[in-house]
C-alpha cells in the first residue's frame, strides 16, 4: 500500500543556485546531500516538518529533462501571507494570489523557469 509521496524531481542547470533559492528564499530545509559523481549531487529539500521532498536534479544527467516538467502545488494556511513573504525574499511570481472557487492560488518560478503553485483556503 502506498503511504505518501516521497520525492518529486525538478530539473535544474545549476544545483547550487537552485539549492540557495529553495533554502534561502523559499525557506525549505536541506534534507539530504550526497555525491552522484562528477555530474552532480543528490539534493533533497522540503518545507520544515514536511515528509515529501523535492529532489534538485541536474539537467545534465537527464537528456529528456524538458519532457519531465514538474507540476507541484504547495499548500499553505494563508496563501496571501506566503505570497508576501516569498515575494519579499525575492521570489518571482507569474501569478499573484487569485481567489478561486476552491481556494486561493498563486504561481511562482524558480531560477530555472520551473513553475510552482501555492494553494490556500
Amino acid at each position: 500500500m502506498i503511504e505518501r509521496i516521497a520525492t518529486v524531481g525538478i530539473y535544474v542547470d545549476d544545483q547550487e543556485v537552485a539549492l540557495r533559492f529553495w533554502v534561502d528564499q523559499v525557506g525549505f530545509d536541506l534534507r539530504r546531500r550526497e555525491s552522484m559523481g562528477r555530474v552532480g549531487e543528490w539534493l533533497e529539500v522540503a518545507p520544515p516538518g514536511a515528509g515529501s521532498r523535492l529532489v534538485i536534479y541536474p539537467r545534465a544527467m537527464m537528456p529528456d529533462w524538458a519532457e519531465r516538467k514538474p507540476s507541484v502545488v504547495f499548500e499553505c494556511a494563508d496563501c496571501q501571507a506566503a505570497y508576501v513573504r516569498l515575494r519579499d525574499a525575492g521570489v518571482e511570481f507569474s501569478s499573484e494570489p487569485q481567489s478561486m472557487a476552491w481556494g486561493t492560488f498563486a504561481i511562482f518560478c524558480d531560477p530555472d523557469g520551473n513553475e510552482f503553485g501555492l494553494r490556500g483556503p
